[in-house]
């Protein structure tokens, strides 16, 4: 194979480095800043998913600082009963009531610790529940152009990947930075008790981990955002590689050097990225430490300088060093979880800030209940522009399709058929224009009530990884009558009828005894789902695509017979399905440039006699 530069578009290398200059200039204080806010967000998530446990897991993390605090005020005891003066057995009995309470803190510490363990455990799976129910649930409501927003896309993408994951993430580090704080404060309480010198120094030691933490933090988060689209096309190309449905056309093409090549391409960009920012963070962190560890040897320092000038006794010493090692090993903990909390806070912010783009996105309640039906749906003036795109797909369209009839769309690839279709089943809302049902305008009725009264039959319908009967149902009971009534009409009892377990058969050959269907028998099993449904408005975008010509006939004669006051609207580029039609509306870049029945038109000698001329002369 060639090896030509590869046409990469928006995964090209040097987008890996297009950082969000939000991000990457956030500074410490900023971070210091956004900590009560994350935990604050990070406490409300637990308390949703789960408020016994939240309340649990902080109030024993507490209590275990409290008791970590006079654990080590009870050291004081101790030590001072042993560096008194006197023989060594009355030192070692003055100090064993001390001695108890410091082992009766270390007992109740560990108790505490493990309860608290044992809440926090359980919280993991209730936030990631819940984080997922509220993703899913937006995911799956808003308007549908938002999926044709490639914006939307890649927000989408950061919130239902690391976004969603954070949750419970930012829970952990939440809880991780109140416990580690609780520790820090206990031991810097102490120290303040013992003497008000050791505590400012004490500072000395934080400042330069907590700033390494950060940078690093935000180092990583911006590499990683910029990856977000080369990381969602490096899954495209592995799925295009391991799944099932194109494993026959990579083969028959001859497709797998070029997809490796690809794939190769992106994978070796993205593991430069972040080999770099490995670099990175590494100079950050041996920073940062070296500064911290400068600042620890100050304090030692100036605690040896107290003991010189008697500032503080021996005992006291001892405490001290022991506050400051636990103070440390607290700092060392609540660093790592600041630094976990704002990197996973920078997702979590994603997946909360998709979550609220994706609410604006929702359509918002509307008035009118839908329509029992219609005597005529009329569309006045429809324009419609893709997100992105600067061509409008429909152009001022107006229409009329009356109750009962066989109504047809036909025109060219990218004439406006399906977007068309799709306003008029409320999948889209129109730019401009209004679409009613008899005197009710559409924008006044929700779309989810709309869209009972309306079935649609995709050309690229989905092939659901259910039984044959939730493929027809889609999980509405309407009875056997219904179902056995809607399989025959489209030819769907046929293909049931040669399952090996009837309609409980699952249809997905990748599950245990589930089977695959034909182009043709799915085709069927969608026309079926879209007749069970008992719509008044019944819209069939290229139903035949997969049929031959004996099932194609067989299929438009069932809906002519069975429309049973339905109306139909039917598209097309089969223009001998049309014929019988009672209206046809032929469509050109988004505008209705003929309107009539097939013979009008055919005596207009227009774009549609031209085309029908052209199909029909091919079988001749």
């Amino acid at each position: 194979m060639p090896e030509d530069p590869l046409e990469l578009g928006e995964i090209a290398p040097s987008e890996f480095d297009a950082h969000d200059g939000k991000i990457t200039a956030t500074g410490f204080l900023t971070i210091a800043r956004r900590l009560p806010t994350l935990i604050g967000q990070a406490l409300r998530m637990a308390w949703t998913a789960g408020p016994r446990d939240t309340v649990i897991t902080i109030s024993l993390n507490l209590l275990g600082g409290v008791v970590s605090a006079f654990g080590l005020l009870a050291t004081t005891g101790v030590l001072t009963a042993l560096f008194s003066e006197g023989p060594t057995p009355e030192r070692v009995l003055a100090a064993l009531p001390s001695l108890l309470l410091v082992g009766a803190a270390g007992v109740a510490r560990a108790l505490l610790r493990a309860g608290a363990s044992w809440a926090e455990s359980r919280l993991g799976p209730q936030i990631e529940r819940a984080s997922e129910q509220r993703l899913y649930s937006l995911t799956s409501g808003v308007e549908l152009v938002a999926f044709d927003d490639p914006a939307f896309h890649d927000a989408l993408e950061r919130a239902k990947g690391p976004g969603a994951h954070a949750a419970g993430r930012v829970v952990d580090a939440g809880v991780s930075v109140v416990t580690a704080g609780v520790g820090l404060l206990a031991a810097a309480g102490v120290l303040g008790i013992l003497h008000p010198v050791l505590l400012p120094l004490l500072l000395l030691a934080v400042l330069p981990e907590a700033w390494a933490a950060g940078r690093s933090a935000r180092q990583r988060y911006s590499t990683l955002y910029g990856l977000v689209p080369a990381r969602r096309r490096k899954w495209i190309i592995s799925e295009l590689l391991a799944d099932r449905e194109p494993a026959a056309e990579v083969r028959a093409f001859t497709m797998r050097g070029f997809l490796l090549r690809v794939y190769d391409a992106v994978a070796r960009a993205e593991q430069e990225a972040m080999l770099r920012l490995v670099r990175r963070q590494t100079f950050t962190m041996l920073a940062g430490e070296a500064l911290s560890g400068l600042g620890a040897g100050v304090v030692y320092v100036a605690l040896g300088v107290l003991l010189a000038l008697g500032a503080i006794p021996l005992a006291v010493a001892g405490t001290a060093v022991l506050a400051i090692r636990s103070a440390q090993g607290s700092l060392t903990s609540l660093l790592y979880a600041t630094n976990s909390l704002y990197e996973q806070g920078l997702y979590f912010t994603d997946f909360l800030e998709f979550c609220a783009e994706a609410e604006r996105r929702m359509v918002p309640p509307r008035p009118l209940p839908a329509p029992e039906g219609f005597d005529r749906i009329t569309a006045d003036g429809l324009t419609f522009t893709y997100p992105g795109s600067k061509k409008p797909a429909l152009r001022g369209v107006s229409i009329e399709l009356k109750r009962g009839e066989i109504v047809a769309f036909v025109g060219e690839n990218g004439s406006g058929k399906t977007t068309l279709s799709k306003i008029l089943a409320g999948l889209y809302e129109p730019d401009a224009g209004t679409v009613r049902w008899d005197d009710t305008d559409l924008r006044q009725v929700a779309p989810e009530e709309l869209r009972t009264r309306t079935a649609v039959i995709a050309q690229d319908h989905t092939r659901w990884p259910l039984t044959a009967r939730y493929n027809i149902t889609m999980g509405t009971d309407k009875g056997e009558p219904a179902l056995h009534a809607a399989a025959a009409v489209a030819g769907a009892d046929e293909v049931v009828a040669g399952l090996p377990h009837g309609y409980r058969t699952l249809l997905d050959r990748r599950f245990k005894d589930g089977q695959e269907l034909s182009g043709g028998q799915w085709q069927r099993i969608a026309v079926a789902r879209g007749f069970h449904r008992d719509a008044d408005l019944l819209i069939c975008d290229e139903p035949t695509a997969a049929l031959d010509a004996r099932a194609e006939h067989a299929l438009f004669e069932r809906i002519r017979t069975h429309a049973d006051g339905r109306t139909v609207l039917l598209i097309t580029h089969r223009l001998a399905s049309v014929r019988h039609a009672d209206r046809i509306y032929v469509l050109e870049h988004g505008e209705v440039v003929e309107a009539g029945d097939h013979d009008t038109l055919m005596a207009d000698d227009g774009l549609y006699a031209e085309l029908y001329s052209l199909q029909a002369a091919a079988y001749r």
